[in-house]
C-alpha cells in the first residue's frame, strides 16, 4: 500500500471534524501529489504532540522559521510507509527522544492552516506520542528550543491549535 492509499484510508476512518476531513479527501482526490511539499496547492503534513502523562506535561518546540511553540511535525517523506510513521519519525527527529510510542486510535485531530509562499496551506494530520519514563530530549536543527510545559501552561505559550490538540489528546488518555 502506498502512503497516498494509507492517507485516504486514515482520513476515511477518522471520526469527527467531518467538513474538514472531507476537505482533506477532496484535496487528495484533486492532487495526487498532495502529500508532498512540491504540491503548491497545499499538502498533507504529519505532526505529533509529545506527551508525558505521568507528569502532566507536553514537549513543545520553538520552531526555527515560525518562531512559535508548536508540536513536533513536518512533511511526509518518500520512505514513510504511513502517516503514523511520518508523525512518529518527525516527533523522534525533532525531540531527540528515542522510544516514543503512538497513542492508540489514529489521528487525534486535523488542522488546516495557511503557510507562507510558495505553498498555500498545510493539511496537518495530528497524532499524539507518549514519551518513555525518563525521556531525555535534544534540540534538532529545526528548533530554536525545546521545553516541557505543564498542561495548564500551554495556553500561555502556544496558539489555539496546539491547545485544541492538547485538549483532544487529554480526552484520549
Amino acid at each position: 500500500m502506498s502512503l497516498y492509499d494509507d492517507a485516504v484510508l486514515v482520513l476515511k476512518g477518522y471520526e469527527g471534524q467531518e467538513e474538514l476531513r472531507q476537505a482533506y479527501l477532496d484535496h487528495l482526490a484533486a492532487h495526487p501529489d498532495g502529500l508532498w511539499k512540491a504540491c503548491h496547492a497545499g499538502h498533507l503534513t504529519a505532526s505529533a504532540l509529545v506527551v508525558d502523562p505521568e507528569r502532566g506535561r507536553v514537549l513543545l518546540t520553538l520552531h526555527r522559521k515560525l518562531r512559535m511553540w508548536l508540536q513536533m511535525g513536518g512533511h511526509c517523506e518518500p520512505g514513510d510507509p504511513t502517516l503514523e510513521a511520518a508523525a512518529l519519525r518527525e516527533a523522534t527527529e525533532e525531540s531527540g527522544i528515542t522510544g516514543l510510542t503512538l497513542l492508540a486510535g489514529g489521528p487525534v485531530r486535523l488542522d488546516r492552516h495557511p503557510i507562507p509562499a510558495p505553498c498555500h496551506c498545510h493539511f496537518d494530520v495530528q497524532y499524539a506520542v507518549l514519551a518513555p519514563p525518563g525521556a531525555v530530549h535534544g534540540i534538532s536543527d529545526e528548533s530554536l528550543d525545546l521545553r516541557w510545559y505543564a498542561y495548564d501552561e500551554v495556553a500561555g505559550v502556544a496558539d489555539a491549535s496546539v491547545v485544541r490538540l492538547l485538549d483532544a489528546t487529554r480526552a484520549r488518555l
